[in-house]
């Protein structure tokens, strides 16, 4: 199957955000899924005004979450032939203009999941610094790896085959806890995951739909669940990194 990728933009209620994002993507010549999670009715209309060639919206008419609507997003995308998707949040914290990096990268490593290394400027609130360390911390335990890969930004593009393999094989969480899982899974899995450094911004005046108290409760009980995980799939994983040492020993010789 050659490659072919579209958008997937999970929205709730960011409709005045989500246009100059999709503008972007068009102009990279993507063509977009908007999966609005049961918006307000004015956010509704004017997100279904969007539609265009190329510029498709899924109505959701529950709300579930982020996790819930990128869900389905990606599993739309599956069916409309894709090989891959371009995951991007609606509120316009994400460089439009590191899109190219991230095609350029997963067309060269089709199998690998290529996310965002995001570089917080000075708007960064001090708080959510803090919560990303914590949960870079877990995920380097839940991965038995020394590395810093943030698995909190939204800004990916997913080789869909394989990763619906794995959101298919487990109950995944269907909010702010859906993107840390989908990608230490995918490491489980043996899935290569790739970092390209790129700016994250929180404008003043941005709407942000992170609910402190419920969200890191979510995200605290996937750690656990995760590291649980990590403790019965060790034997696989020590063994696994034994076998990649191996290899780069003996490619260095």
């Amino acid at each position: 199957m050659s490659f072919s990728i579209c958008a997937v933009v999970p929205h709730f209620n960011h409709s005045l955000a989500i246009e100059p994002v999709i503008s972007r993507l068009s102009e990279a010549e993507l063509e977009v899924l908007v999966v609005d999670d049961a918006s307000q009715d004015a956010h509704r209309k004017r997100v279904a005004g969007m539609q265009a060639p190329g510029v498709q919206v899924l109505f959701r008419e529950v709300n579930g979450g982020k996790g819930a609507a990128m869900l389905d997003g990606l599993r739309a995308a599956w069916l409309a032939g894709y090989t891959h998707a371009l995951q991007i949040d609606a509120d316009g914290q994400h460089d439009t203009g590191d899109i190219p990096s991230l095609l350029r990268e997963a067309q060269a490593h089709q199998q690998a999941v290529i996310t965002a290394a995001p570089i917080f400027a000075e708007d960064a609130p001090p708080i959510r610094l803090i919560g990303r360390k914590l949960t870079n911390f877990w995920v380097a335990v839940e991965t038995l790896s020394l590395s810093s890969l943030d698995t909190m930004c939204g800004f990916r593009v997913y080789p869909l085959g394989p990763v619906l393999a794995i959101l298919g094989s487990y109950r995944p969480g269907l909010r702010m806890n859906f993107d840390i899982e989908v990608l230490v899974r995918s490491i489980w899995e043996g899935i290569d995951v790739r970092e390209i450094p790129s700016r994250v911004s929180y404008p003043s005046d941005g709407l942000s739909h992170f609910r402190p108290v419920a969200d890191n409760a979510l995200i605290t009980l996937a750690h656990v669940r995760l590291v649980l995980g990590m403790l019965i799939r060790s034997p696989q994983l020590i063994a696994r990194k034994l076998r990649s040492s191996d290899i780069e020993s003996a490619a260095a010789l």
